[in-house]
């Protein structure tokens, strides 16, 4: 497994992470969830990726992998209300209660990194909810700030001084952060999470996916059936599927420094491990792949920014 540094967080990440959104909303047994988990970690995946909305998520994880926290970087996200905690969206009073609720679920005395999740640049700009993580920082319940989001509101992130990382889509069908966030995150030092890494299989028919899959893949079908792209083989790559192809591409460009994938099956979590233990994707095939997203996005007469 590759490892590379999480910008000036100094953390030392895994080329692939693990998502934990599936194991959360597609309602994972618990012995599956901890299957996957473990696996990846005696994989040498080191960083595991959760947040308050993934229902169920949390405790799953502390449950499977809490006795070996000492193995992963762990990253959350906070920020919209909930029901069983005070306050209201992105107020320093929900994200406080919301790290203490966190600590509990996951077993842990710290989290790696807590990033505000899909924040809006108007919250950004007001200052009060990234407090409340700087807040968080300060009484060390969590070691590095960040933000979760895409286009203008994760560009703005990456300047701001408390923010060490940023989470935003980067895919084969979504290369708008290539050329608006990624850039600011490197001149920054700001390490970069890349989520959506495979689109959502955008090259299966939303129909065939799983649960809230099936509306969050819709976009990116219909992207991908502009981008005009046909097998891997078109491209140079042989008899590989999409899905490695489409791993390896977002691990080829340059500032990711690693790539969030969930599954709830341990075959599709060897996969993962297995395409990106194979590198990055020759300079000739992401050449190809840039230039079918830029020719689409041009040919629609729409921006294609990058999806939440």
């Amino acid at each position: 497994m590759e490892y590379r540094i999480l910008g000036r967080t100094g953390l030392r990440v895994s080329a692939l992470g693990f998502g934990a959104a599936p194991i959360g909303l597609l309602g994972t047994e618990q012995d599956r969830a901890a299957g996957v988990l473990n696996l990846l970690l005696d994989s040498g995946v080191n960083l595991i990726d959760t947040a308050a909305s993934y229902a169920g998520s949390e405790e799953a994880i502390g449950q499977a992998v809490g006795h070996r926290r000492g193995e992963y970087v762990l990253v959350s996200k906070c920020g919209r209300a909930s029901d069983d905690l005070p306050g209201e969206d992105w107020s320093p009073k929900l994200i406080a209660a919301t790290v203490e609720r966190a600590l509990r679920r996951l077993r842990t005395d710290h989290l790696d990194v807590l990033l505000l999740h899909s924040a809006p640049i108007d919250v950004l700009e007001a200052g009060e909810a990234l407090g409340a993580l700087a807040a968080a920082r300060d009484e060390g319940k969590i070691r590095f700030a960040g933000v979760s989001g895409d286009n203008e509101a994760a560009a703005y992130a990456a300047t701001l001084p408390d923010v060490a990382v940023v989470e935003t889509s980067v895919n084969v069908c979504d290369q708008a952060n290539v050329a608006s966030v990624l850039p600011v995150a490197r001149t920054h030092d700001v390490g970069v999470l890349a989520k959506r890494p495979v689109a959502n299989a955008a090259w299966r028919a939303p129909e065939e996916q799983q649960g809230f899959y099936q509306n969050y893949s819709r976009p990116y079908h219909e992207r991908f059936a502009k981008m005009g792209l046909t097998t891997p083989a078109a491209l140079g790559l042989g008899g590989m599927g999409w899905h490695e192809a489409a791993l390896r591409f977002t691990l080829s460009v340059p500032g990711v420094h690693c790539a969030i994938v969930g599954t709830t099956n341990p075959e599709n979590a060897r996969r993962n491990v297995a395409a990106a233990n194979a590198g990055p994707l020759p300079e000739d095939a992401v050449r190809r792949l840039r230039d079918a997203f830029a020719r689409a996005r041009a040919a629609s007469g729409a921006d294609w920014p990058g999806l939440r």
